[in-house]
């Protein structure tokens, strides 16, 4: 029996939790927290990084070298708009944000955030093996799969799970090294 829809909606799960986790501000300057941010680019919502150089010189230091000089103000609107609590600082040529350091508590909080983050993400897995097994025991049910074939498939989908439940812990745990250790 064939999982591999399954094994795509698990994958996509892992990537947008992926995603998610690089958005996180560590502490350390991290050009994705600007992934979400848009502007209105001649009437079209544009990422920033398609109208701008977006540079990390330093480890706490992000700048924003916009390639058209008339759209730094609306650069800077849209990310005072965007919840990413840092405060654009505009030169008139190019936009720097700098990252403060992070305190203890604020670390903490991340954590717990990253956390329910994976929590959620390992929800999502489960939900899809449950979906796949019901599907094998509705084709076992139909006859078209004999009940051997249901374990072995139900045997495929927990180990399946289980490799995608534990890829989430490590990313989880990855994170939040990066976020205690900065």
């Amino acid at each position: 029996m064939e999982f591999n829809h399954i094994e795509e909606k698990m994958n996509k799960t892992v990537n947008a939790l992926d995603e998610s986790l690089a958005e996180v501000r560590a502490g350390r300057a991290n050009p994705a927290i600007l992934n979400k941010v848009k502007i209105d680019y001649y009437g079209t919502p544009t990422p920033i990084n398609q109208v701008a150089g977006i540079s990390v010189p330093e480890a706490r230091l992000i700048v924003i070298q916009p390639w058209d000089a008339s759209i730094l103000k609306e650069i800077e609107k849209e990310i005072l708009k965007s919840e990413i609590g840092i405060n654009p600082n505009n030169d008139g040529k190019v936009i720097r944000l700098a990252f403060p350091e992070l305190t203890e508590e604020r670390r903490k909080e991340l954590v717990k955030d990253i956390k329910k983050m994976g929590e959620e993400s390992k929800v999502s897995i489960r939900s899809l093996r449950r979906e796949g097994i019901d599907e094998a025991k509705a084709k076992q049910k139909n006859s078209e799969i004999t009940e051997d074939e249901l374990k072995s498939a139900e045997e495929q989908i927990q180990k399946l799970t289980d490799k995608k439940v534990s890829q989430i812990d490590e990313m989880i745990s990855a994170k939040e090294k990066e976020i205690m250790s900065v």
